[in-house]
């Protein structure tokens, strides 16, 4: 599975989490820093990203369109980088599963 964090998300936590999701990437490091949502949105939808964000803007898309691009909102996000980074190893399973799923759009992960 191929994380895109969104520029709301600090692009520290990228190298932190590529040994469990190895390819995935910062909106910074593809040239999508200040782009509108709906850019971001279909950019990760043509190149087969699941956006994880930290606002609910994404959410809302997911919920509006639908898959793909599949959304995980960490809800709540303002605790520091290496506390996020721990919540995406301890739901690892869980946000590869959710990857796998045709009938979710959205998984909210809270710490």
């Amino acid at each position: 599975m191929k994380l895109l964090f969104d520029e709301n998300l600090s692009r520290r936590i990228v190298p932190r989490i590529l040994d469990l999701f190895p390819e995935s990437s910062h909106v910074s490091a593809l040239g999508l820093l200040k782009t509108p949502d709906v850019a971001v949105w279909e950019f990760a939808r043509s190149n087969g990203f699941v956006i994880i964000t930290a606002d609910a803007d994404f959410y809302e898309m997911a919920i509006t369109k639908g898959a793909p691009p599949k959304v995980i909102w960490l809800r709540g996000c303002d605790y520091p980088t290496a506390v996020a980074e721990e919540l995406i190893r301890n739901q690892s399973i869980r946000i590869a599963g959710f990857g796998d799923e045709q009938d979710q759009a959205v998984l909210i992960l809270r710490p």
